[in-house]
């Protein structure tokens, strides 16, 4: 099995290996693992916030948001750098943030410098996905980049499992703060993976705004593929990923009644599920795409079950426990396929600018529905509802907003590839 990345620096062209091709997948993982327990840590950890340093919902919102408040505030100027710089040098760049962001975290002795410090942990693993996913977009075929973009989706399971009962367990020994300086030690070792398994970037490409690179930003953001995918990123996929990352944990310990260490166990059953989710998309989304399967008929077919779930739960209430949460995260990752169909979309010199501005919608949203949750969550407790009634109207207002993504889906407008990479291949090759 090889691979030609088709931007190497003249003279510098060479083959991967199937060692090679393993190595570098590996190297991305362990970067992309650390991002996710870094992004879902908080679920785990809010009890402790809550008693330790007297945190509020909306207190609790706000710092874990301000994770995806750095992360998005990246995607834009990432999207650049990656199409640029390339994804190694920009990976590594950002990751010396991360590492930063959480020995300040481990330092932090209040919600401001909390909350500054995530923001920078979020800023320093924004490329953590997205330059994996610009390098196979260049060296893979599609069949082979729907297989590593959900594989790598499933890695980050991975890390949102570790974020739970491993953390959980963790806690008595080392406290939250030797936690974060153990994740700056760790993300220093995926650092070292990706710079030597990772191969060099080829030379800057200071002058590539030319040909299908013109347009930029705004070509992608007027696409139709893209119009119509939006409103789903930000409320379908980024309420998954806002609800796994912080409100699971505080609707099974204030809804469920569980304890600290249940709810742990809960989310621990909510990720390790969606890790089985993600490891089963890699493995039938090229059976589906060759079979004409699109990302648009997944999405328009499968997402009214994650809708359906989401209501249930609500009118379960109390009753609604990690099974039933995880039922609906499972059922909400149809949405997922939405990214890679969007990266297809464009020409390879466009692939990490495309990626990067669907990753600021869903991580916009990610922020917006984990603040908004937990400020809707604290006026309605201040009008005098009960704990109940005040998760069911903010998860309420949150399922109207993904209803209404997803009717925004349903029109069939022209010019709308369902999944392009169906029908494109990129100009380099993968042998499988």
């Amino acid at each position: 099995m090889t691979t030609r990345p088709p931007h190497a620096a003249p003279g510098a062209e060479h083959a991967m290996t199937a060692m090679a091709v393993a190595a570098l997948f590996g190297a991305f993982a362990s970067a992309y693992f650390l991002s996710a327990l870094l992004r879902a840590v908080t679920a785990t950890l809010a009890p402790v916030f809550s008693a330790e340093l007297g945190l509020r919902a909306a207190d609790l919102g706000l710092l874990a948001g301000a994770y995806f408040l750095g992360f998005a505030a990246m995607q834009l100027p990432l999207g650049k750098a990656l199409d640029r710089l390339g994804p190694r040098r920009t990976l590594l760049a950002l990751l010396t943030m991360a590492v930063l962001g959480c020995v300040a975290f481990a330092h932090a002795g209040g919600l401001s410098s909390l909350v500054l410090s995530r923001m920078l942990i979020g800023v320093g693993v924004s490329a953590c996905l997205m330059a994996p996913l610009t390098s196979y977009r260049r060296w893979m075929t599609p069949m082979a980049q729907l297989r590593a973009n959900s594989w790598m989706l499933m890695t980050g399971s991975l890390g949102m499992v570790a974020s739970t009962l491993p953390v959980q367990w963790l806690l008595p020994v080392l406290g939250w703060r030797g936690v974060f300086w153990g994740l700056a030690g760790l993300l220093a070792v995926a650092m070292a993976l990706v710079a030597v398994f990772v191969p060099r970037d080829g030379a800057v490409r200071a002058g590539m705004e030319t040909g299908a690179a013109r347009g930029g930003y705004r070509e992608i953001v007027r696409h139709p593929l893209f119009v119509r995918t939006a409103p789903a990123g930000f409320f379908i996929y980024g309420g998954m990923i806002g609800v796994q990352a912080l409100w699971a944990g505080p609707w099974l310990t204030r809804v469920a009644g569980l304890d600290a260490d249940a709810a742990a166990r809960g989310l621990f059953t909510i990720n390790l599920a969606m890790l089985f989710t993600f490891m089963t998309w890699g493995s039938v989304m090229p059976r589906l795409a060759r079979h004409g399967i699109d990302a648009m008929r997944l999405m328009r077919g499968g997402l009214p079950l994650c809708l359906a779930l989401l209501a249930l739960n609500l009118w379960l209430g109390p009753a609604a426990g990690a099974w039933h949460w995880a039922a609906w995260s499972m059922a909400c990752t149809f949405v997922t396929v939405s990214q890679p169909a969007v990266g297809a979309a464009f020409p390879t010199a466009l692939a990490g600018r495309a990626l990067s501005a669907f990753n600021l919608v869903i991580f916009a949203g990610v922020f917006a529905i984990q603040w908004g949750i937990g400020l809707a969550i604290d006026v309605a407790r201040a009008s005098g509802a009960s704990e109940l009634t005040a998760f069911r109207v903010a998860f309420g207002a949150f399922a109207l907003c993904s209803l209404a993504a997803y009717l925004w889906l349903l029109p069939r407008s022209a010019g709308v590839a369902d999944n392009p990479a169906v029908v494109r291949r990129p100009s380099s090759s993968f042998q499988k």
